[in-house]
């Protein structure tokens, strides 16, 4: 997303790029702080390819049936992972050699590509908190879940296909500065705007707004099964069955299946509410800052500086974060279902073995029942 200002013999791109030309010299000054921001890049990039590759090889190598939340996680990962090895590596290779060396072609295909990658991995978001709302609002409607899952999935990466298309027309290959560069140029300002707002609003604050929706539903729906719990328990329930009783509030049995009559949330299900909630605020955080720097910039609430140039540069690079940070998030809330994975690992290397066969038949019988050996 680049526009070019002049002002002041000061040409400034909003995007990575900034020429300065002073009345008695010409200096090109191509990526402010190359080096920090590709050392970032560097490590943003290692993040979010070993981050999510875990993600899909620990999702993939569950043998036990995959749940709902499994296969939402999954094409999130999917997502940020394409989104790191399409956006942040092209951006490396980009900052690199400076020119642009893929064509007319490669500029609109890679930019669309970029596009496709950056909707698939929000609106990946925006399905699972749908398919969350969905989980407390009907917690006993099991028909049409695996086809309602595609309906979802299919639908997110659909309106990335459709919503990318613009890319391949406005991205094209310029000579900027005396360098070709895959570029975006508009004849007028309200065109810009025009532009960067319908972004914002299909890319951030749309998806913001029915993840939001989504929450606060669940909310409700939390708190009044919540209040309804509370309100029908006694000091004291007596079971009269075969000339015996029993006290109620000492049989687990009989607090649980009571429980889960009433429609009280599942303790399993509430972490994946927690965990999704965890996600969407860091997609929040990590997105924010680009767009409301990029529409102050384009209604003209930032000065045409070389310090603004650069904190734009930044704040661009800052978005990909969103891919590094959800991988981290799936780990800490699902610490034990990673540590049975490495555990079913070991244990498989250990039983291939024939001295040890025995020992680990032994030990095997012996050894709760893993959710991953399955």
């Amino acid at each position: 997303m680049d526009r070019v200002d002049v002002v002041d013999n000061i040409e400034v791109s909003y995007g990575d790029y900034v020429t300065t030309e002073g009345p008695n010299s010409t200096e090109s000054v191509f990526y402010f702080y190359q080096d920090e921001q590709l050392t970032f890049l560097y490590i943003l990039f290692s993040l979010i390819v070993l981050g999510n590759t875990l993600v899909v090889i620990v999702i993939c190598a569950t043998k036990s049936r995959k749940s709902r939340m499994h296969i939402f996680i999954l094409n999130l990962a999917i997502a940020d992972l394409s989104a790191g090895l399409i956006n942040v590596l092209t951006d490396i290779v980009w900052k690199n050699t400076i020119d642009w060396y893929a064509g007319n072609v490669g500029c609109k295909v890679v930019r669309y590509g970029q596009g496709v990658v950056t909707y698939a991995s929000t609106y990946a978001l925006v399905a699972l908190s749908l398919d969350r709302l969905n989980a407390i609002a009907r917690p006993l409607s099991f028909s049409g879940d695996r086809l309602r899952i595609r309906i979802l999935i299919g639908l997110a990466w659909s309106l990335a296909l459709v919503f990318s298309i613009p890319m391949l027309i406005i991205n094209r290959l310029m000579l900027v500065n005396g360098k070709w560069q895959c570029w975006i140029e508009f004849p007028q300002q309200w065109v810009w705007r025009l532009y960067m707002t319908s972004i914002c609003i299909v890319l951030f604050f749309i998806p913001a707004i029915v993840i939001a929706v989504c929450y606060i539903i669940i909310v409700v729906i939390i708190w009044r099964k919540t209040s309804l719990s509370a309100a029908s328990e006694k000091p004291s329930q007596y079971v009269k069955t075969g000339g015996q009783l029993y006290v109620a509030a000492n049989n687990s049995r009989f607090r649980d299946g009571s429980a889960s009559s009433r429609g009280v949330i599942p303790r399993a299900k509430m972490k994946t509410i927690k965990m999704t909630l965890v996600i969407v605020l860091v997609f929040i955080v990590c997105w924010s800052p680009y767009f409301i720097f990029d529409l102050l910039s384009v209604y003209g609430y930032v000065p045409n500086t070389q310090d603004s140039a650069a904190l734009s540069t930044f704040i661009q690079s800052l978005a990909p974060l969103n891919s590094a940070a959800n991988p981290i998030i799936y780990a800490s809330f699902n610490t034990k279902m990673c540590v049975d994975l490495f555990r079913c690992k070991v244990n498989s290397r250990y039983n291939s073995s024939p001295v040890n066969t025995t020992n680990y038949t032994s030990y095997s019988s012996k050894a709760p029942r893993r959710h991953l050996c399955d």
